[in-house]
């Protein structure tokens, strides 16, 4: 089977215009060719797709799926042509959860003055690369190992730890807090994007750990009082929530922010975003 895509543009339009003639005109083609186009179409598929009168034409029931299918088909066609055609006027920075935290405004409205070429767009994709693995963002900043025989990447700043807990639990009521104070409860962690691992504590101190996927659930499972977590700064200034306190752990090591990008054919913009994030943890 050999279906094109002008034989579907062909039957979308001859729908949306209500005749051949209108068709052709909004398609840039000749009638006969609307008429040919269709009737391939039909031929490919083995059914009838249209009711045709003198004065209306309308889909047959199987024609109803297949325009539904054909518009679907055509329009995941003109964004990858987009995704194509635009790339580099366009940088997508993919993230797990809280970009770069306090400077995440800031980094996109100074990015907007200094390269106004060039679109933002800030991509949330809860995976170990920030979706970046996944082509979904040209670079991401993340806050886990990188591998380095996949990605190159640079190490833009180091954030403190904080203990996430109730707002109500007895640790809520210091300043600061150890590891040692958190090594008999039960701490959340996601496993694919999250910074914290029970090697931060000695082999026979470790706390209980549970594990979630997604900040939200890290979120409503410290609420609850039945975990607390342990993250870097920029989860404080972005995930501000009735019911949650955050605390800085005086003896946890810093995490590394590192933004990564693929080896092979960067986005021209790579070195601009590296250059303006640096700066930006270096000035506050």
């Amino acid at each position: 089977m050999d279906v094109e895509l002008r034989q579907l543009r062909c039957l979308v339009g001859i729908v949306e215009a209500g005749t051949f003639t209108d068709a052709a005109i909004e398609l840039g083609v000749s009638q006969a060719a609307v008429s040919r186009n269709l009737l391939g179409l039909e031929r490919e598929l083995g059914v009838r797709l249209l009711h045709r009168t003198s004065r209306t034409i309308t889909p047959t029931t199987i024609g109803v799926q297949v325009l539904a299918r054909a518009r679907q088909v055509l329009a995941e066609v003109d964004e990858l042509v987009r995704e194509a055609t635009t790339g580099h006027t366009r940088l997508r920075v993919g993230h797990a959860w809280s970009a770069v935290g306090r400077y995440t405004a800031e980094f996109q409205r100074r990015w907007a003055a200094e390269h106004p070429e060039i679109e933002l767009q800030l991509v949330r994709t809860n995976t170990a690369t920030g979706g970046l693995a996944e082509g979904l963002c040209d670079l991401a900043i993340v806050r886990t190992q990188v591998d380095q025989t996949r990605f190159a990447h640079t190490t833009v700043a180091k954030e403190r730890r904080y203990c996430a807990l109730a707002a109500d639990d007895p640790l809520a009521k210091k300043r600061t807090l150890t590891l040692a104070q958190l090594s008999d409860r039960t701490i959340v962690i996601d496993r694919r994007t999250g910074s914290t691992t029970a090697d931060l504590w000695p082999e026979d101190a470790r706390p209980k750990l549970e594990y979630t996927q997604d900040v939200d659930d890290w979120l409503s499972a410290i609420a609850s009082g039945r975990c607390v977590g342990l993250t870097p700064h920029a989860t404080v200034t972005q995930y501000r929530r009735d019911g949650i306190v955050y605390r800085p752990v005086r003896d946890a090591p810093p995490v590394d922010v590192h933004l990564i990008w693929h080896r092979q054919d960067p986005h021209p913009a790579t070195q601009a975003a590296v250059t303006l994030l640096t700066n930006l943890y270096q000035d506050n």
